[in-house]
């Protein structure tokens, strides 16, 4: 990792980057701040803030692999041990099936694009201008996954009891009341419950639409039971609009 971090560097030094990377550096000046932690080796908070649409716009070696999705693959593992670690200690009367959907929750995009907003992450990250432009900084595919990248960097930078300290701090802060938002509340899972509680198959879900453009998609889902339309849904994915269309389904069923 450290030789693609170097040549990120090596792309900055060569001043390639005109003001855009001077500014990037005062500003993570101010997120270090924010989050209480201050990088013994900042090179490690440039990588996981490098999304890979600039680094692939930059560099012309697209097989180059990517310090973000690298550090938020691990990033992911940190924050899975860390959360169910400290749900065990914190919770020792609960059954495992409560603390499996607990800790899911936690460590959904959901609830990682929430906590990234707390902190402003999105406008540390440096993406490309397409990315820019189509809205990179507020989506929850990158903040979650920044979030994870942020937390390796923390690990790689000082190990696992600053990552624990980050996470307890900026992460788990309210988490019980967090996992109550309505945007956190799994609704196809309590569809599928029900459900099966009586018996039945569990609904099936399809795609009816897809609205705008290729970056900018609006996807239009219908829950259904047999031949019976339960809801109908959009979203900007299709998973969020599977979301919607069983909580229209919920609502119909009055559960």
């Amino acid at each position: 990792m450290k030789s693609i971090i170097s040549r990120i560097l090596d792309y900055f030094n060569a001043k390639k980057i005109t003001e855009q990377y001077p500014k990037w550096e005062k500003s993570l000046s101010q997120l270090q701040k924010k989050i209480d932690y201050t990088f013994h080796d900042p090179t490690l908070l440039y990588a996981a803030l490098t999304h890979k649409s600039y680094l692939h716009r930059h560099f012309e070696d697209h097989k180059t692999p990517s310090p973000f999705e690298r550090m938020e693959f691990l990033g992911d593992s940190i924050l899975g041990f860390i959360v169910s670690k400290e749900l065990f200690t914190r919770h020792p009367d609960e059954q495992e099936g409560k603390l499996s959907k607990l800790k899911s929750k936690i460590v959904s995009e959901t609830y990682l694009t929430l906590k990234a907003k707390a902190i402003d992450l999105g406008k540390y990250l440096l993406l490309s201008p397409e990315e820019q432009q189509s809205g990179g900084a507020s989506k929850p595919s990158i903040l979650s996954d920044a979030m994870e990248a942020l937390i390796c960097a923390i690990y790689l930078d000082s190990g696992i009891s600053a990552a624990t300290r980050f996470i307890r701090n900026h992460i788990l802060n309210n988490y019980q009341e967090t996992v109550t938002r309505e945007e956190l509340v799994n609704y196809k899972s309590i569809l599928q419950e029900y459900m099966q509680s009586r018996n039945q198959p569990p609904p099936t879900y399809v795609t009816v639409a897809e609205q705008g453009p290729e970056h900018h998609k609006t996807f239009v889902v219908e829950v259904r039971w047999g031949n019976k339309l339960l809801g109908t849904g959009k979203g900007n994915t299709k998973k969020n609009a599977h979301q919607e269309a069983a909580r229209m389904a919920c609502q119909k069923l009055g559960i």
